[in-house]
């Protein structure tokens, strides 16, 4: 990359600075990026990331070790852009309620200092490390969408970040529809946006304050018409009454709209402090199995929804389906080489 004669532009807002990448090394508080060597699922070795600065912007999520008999989870170990936190909905299984059961705020939506995210950021983009190409996670710790009704939405400033490279990929992961500032952004080509859907009785009773899923997938749609990478998690799904009617459905709602580049599916889990930290805890009847992942659903059942599912994907000539904390079993039990694992996360 260049870093000759460019100087720093301060937009959106008089106490954000946004960077080029091709600004001068001067003009940026670059940090310390640090690599290591990873295994990776498929057994190969590769240099990757492990985290920049102090890690509290850009770190590689490595919470999940590589399994290594049956039951164990599997979970590709990516790399987090943590620049927000927590969330503006109130789905009853959030997982941010138990992180973030310490902090006075919870999971109540939390910015953090755009400076240092931009520092941090450009200290990645500018680093001649011989990694890459990978996708930074935008969305593991917060909804990526919750700042895009601002005056100076994150959206925009990923945009003007990540201009002039082609190592690294921005995933927006979202139940939110509020998608106009992201389709105003001219270099869409850096973003990958996911969205989180669910069956519509499933959504009513838990996902409290989201969009509908219908909201989500005309979102969805709208950008894969303007030529974005769309992506869908279909998570957690949840065994209830007439549950296969209700993923039906949702297969058809999708399909009936668009195409998705890829599609994840997971069923109910949630972590001990995830439970403990829940307002509502109805949806807890549903988990009957341990894991080193938390609790599960029972490993029959799920199999049986994601074999529902891949049959109603199949259907409609789609086979590009992952699962997202699942055990090996249960990849295997499905025909799926988790070694060669393409999910959400992933590039």
């Amino acid at each position: 990359m260049e870093h000759d004669g460019i100087q720093k532009t301060r937009m959106c807002s008089e106490h954000t600075t946004i960077f080029s990448t091709s600004v001068a090394y001067g003009d940026v508080n670059m940090v310390r990026v640090s690599v290591s060597d990873y295994e990776q699922l498929s057994g190969k070795r590769r240099t990757q990331i492990k985290k920049v600065g102090d890690g509290t912007i850009l770190t590689r999520f490595d919470k999940t070790p590589l399994p290594t008999k049956e039951t164990d989870v599997v979970c590709p170990h990516f790399l987090e852009l943590k620049w927000a936190t927590g969330c503006p909905y109130n789905c009853a299984w959030c997982y941010l309620q138990g992180t973030f059961r310490f902090q006075d705020y919870r999971k109540s939506p939390k910015v953090k200092d755009l400076d240092k995210v931009s520092s941090h950021v450009m200290s990645l983009l500018n680093a001649d490390d011989g990694t890459g190409p990978e996708v930074l996670n935008a969305g593991e710790l917060s909804d990526s969408l919750l700042d895009e009704l601002s005056d100076c939405p994150f959206s925009k400033r990923v945009s003007d970040m990540f201009r002039g490279q082609d190592r690294y990929k921005v995933l927006f992961v979202t139940k939110s529809d509020s998608i106009d500032s992201l389709l105003r952004v001219d270099n869409k080509e850096r973003f990958i946006v996911s969205f989180s859907v669910n069956a519509t009785a499933v959504s009513e009773r838990w996902e409290h304050g989201a969009p509908s899923p219908i909201a989500r997938l005309d979102a969805a749609k709208r950008l894969s018409e303007a030529g974005f990478t769309v992506r869908l998690r279909i998570d957690p799904m949840v065994p209830i009454d007439g549950w296969r009617d209700g993923y039906g459905r949702l297969v058809d709602e999708i399909f009936d709209r668009f195409v998705p580049e890829r599609i994840t599916a997971g069923s109910l889990r949630g972590l001990q402090s995830t439970i403990n930290n829940s307002k509502d805890r109805s949806w807890v009847e549903f988990l009957g199995e341990r894991s080193n992942w938390g609790r599960k659903v029972n490993y029959d059942i799920r199999l049986e929804m994601y074999r529902f599912l891949t049959d109603r994907l199949r259907e409609r000539g789609y086979s590009d389906l992952a699962l997202c904390k699942e055990t090996v079993e249960c990849w295997e039990a499905l025909g799926l080489d988790y070694r060669k694992i393409r999910c959400n996360c992933m590039l």
